[in-house]
This record gives structure tokens, C-alpha cells and sequence, in this order.
């Protein structure tokens, strides 16, 4: 799969659908809720958005996310976790998926506390500039003119592996 020429903005936590939808006027900004759809649709429908900027709610690491913190929260085994890191790593290998330029995280602080982990620690420690906390009562439309500027994420198999061993409320301390 192709990334998108758009910069793509994934939109989690509370009242993503209703923050999704207050950016459709916007000519310059195709969004959508996407969450149920798979990996290929959201690509395909990417890859048609001729719009700058493409902001939906469909993570790609949602099953990863998810593994991460069941595991934690004592619900899942650890093989569950590297089963859907190992998945993760080989659909990335082979282009399936790409991560979106930026994760924009809706009222991190009423998230409960092992998913505020997972997307302030273990993905912003990936990348600290492309994860990023907005209070919901703001609108998207006033982070799109300031989206920070920052490198492109790493390669996931570079960094994903490493999510087994990130142990929240230790994650990204040195």
C-alpha cells in the first residue's frame, strides 16, 4: 500500500465522531468515520482524497493497542500481545498499512489510565511530535493551521517490537 500524498490525522479517544464531522465543510479536508472499516478500504479511500489534509478515526494499531493494554490490565496473555505485534510488523512489512502522520488524542486526561499510557507513552516515545493531546471542546479545524513539524515515523518494524517491554508508568523514562 501507498501512502497517501494527504496528511493523515487519526482521531481517538472520546467524541471523535462528532470532532470528525465538524471538519467536513472544509474544502480542503476530507474526514470520515472509518473506524470499522479495514486496513484496505481506508487505504483505498485515502489514496482517492485529492484534499491536504485526511482526518478519520480507523488506528491502524488498534489491535495492538488493544493487546497492549488487556496485557496490562490483566485480561490477556503476553502471547496475545506478541501475536498482534508480530501481525502488526509482517502487514507493515508488507505495505499493507501505514501509520498516519499524526495521532491526535481527544481528552487524554478522562482516558482511562493503561490506554493514557499507550498513547502518550509508548507511541509518543515512537515519535513525540506526531502523537499529539487536544481537549475536544476545540475545534480540529484550529490544530490543522498549526500542526507541529516533525520526522516521519519510524520505520514500524523498527519500533514496534519494543511496545512488549514498555511497562506503563515507565514508558519513555530514561
Amino acid at each position: 500500500m501507498e501512502a497517501p500524498a494527504s496528511t493523515t490525522l487519526v482521531v481517538v479517544g472520546e467524541e471523535t465522531t462528532s470532532a470528525i464531522h465538524a471538519l467536513e465543510g472544509f474544502a480542503n479536508v476530507r474526514a470520515a468515520s472509518l473506524h470499522d472499516a479495514s486496513d484496505a478500504e481506508v487505504a483505498r479511500w485515502s489514496a482517492r482524497v485529492p484534499a491536504p489534509y485526511v482526518v478519520h478515526d480507523h488506528d491502524p494499531l488498534e489491535h495492538v493497542a488493544a493487546a497492549w493494554v488487556e496485557f496490562f490490565d490483566d485480561q490477556t496473555s503476553f502471547g496475545v500481545l506478541e501475536l498482534e505485534i508480530e501481525r502488526a510488523v509482517e502487514a507493515a512489512v508488507r505495505h499493507d498499512f501505514s501509520v498516519p502522520d499524526y495521532y491526535v488524542v481527544l481528552h487524554p486526561e478522562v482516558l482511562p489510565t493503561t490506554w493514557k499510557h499507550w498513547w502518550l507513552g509508548v507511541l509518543a516515545t515512537a515519535s513525540p511530535s506526531r502523537v499529539i493531546p487536544w481537549p475536544a471542546e476545540e475545534s480540529l479545524a484550529k490544530l490543522l493551521r498549526r500542526l507541529p513539524t516533525a520526522r516521519a515515523w519510524p520505520e514500524v518494524e523498527s519500533w514496534l517490537p519494543g511496545v512488549a517491554g514498555a511497562v506503563p508508568d515507565r514508558v519513555g523514562l530514561p
